[in-house]
């Protein structure tokens, strides 16, 4: 392998972590600013009644990281007198909240062009193993997510597994590929 070769792949790496990084980030503080007005309305009738009865309230930034796992299809969990599953986007009234379904996706194919672009990928399945490397920043703060978005010791929280395997690692790394392969498409 050629000291270019090496330096291509190395950036694509870098890229693409960093692009997974930035896309989880992202993803996160958009669905905050669109709907965290809306979710702060809906927890205020319950933390009122936590409050009452000496709970604690549930903090907006965790439930707004509820839905951003829902924008993944990852429900959210709920273990208060029995265990239910929730998706508060498909609850949800309105279709611009049913848009947020679109928003890790298209922020994926983004990093992964990103991520092509800086391996300098020549062709589909150069751009594709490049843009796959947006797993590599994802993936850690999906995790980190899954459990800092817990509530009351993990009576509320994003369904671990699927929160892991579907968000952290099979969005990446499909929506990356594709974006990389595309990247190719765009290449000078």
């Amino acid at each position: 392998m050629s000291a270019p070769d090496r330096s291509s792949r190395t950036s694509g790496i870098a890229g693409g972590a960093a692009g997974g990084a930035v896309a989880y980030v992202l993803g996160y503080l958009v669905v905050y600013v669109t709907q965290s007005n809306r979710i702060e309305e809906t927890l205020s009738g319950i933390n009122f009644f936590a409050d009452l009865f000496g709970g604690d309230p549930i903090p907006i930034w965790k439930a707004v990281g509820w839905m951003f796992y829902n924008a993944h299809f990852v429900e959210t969990v709920f273990q208060i007198g029995g265990v239910e599953s929730r998706n508060f986007i498909t609850g949800a009234d309105g279709g611009a909240v049913t848009l947020l379904y679109v928003l890790p996706p298209l922020l994926l194919l983004v990093a992964g062009v990103v991520a092509g672009r800086a391996a300098g990928a020549s062709d589909p399945a150069e751009g594709a193993k490049a843009g796959a490397f947006v797993l590599a920043g994802y993936l850690p703060l999906a995790v980190i997510g899954a459990f800092l978005f817990r509530y009351a010791g993990g009576e509320a929280a994003p369904d671990v597994i699927t929160a892991v395997l579907l968000a952290g690692a099979v969005y990446p790394a499909v929506f990356g590929a594709i974006g990389g392969a595309a990247s190719s498409l765009l290449s000078d």
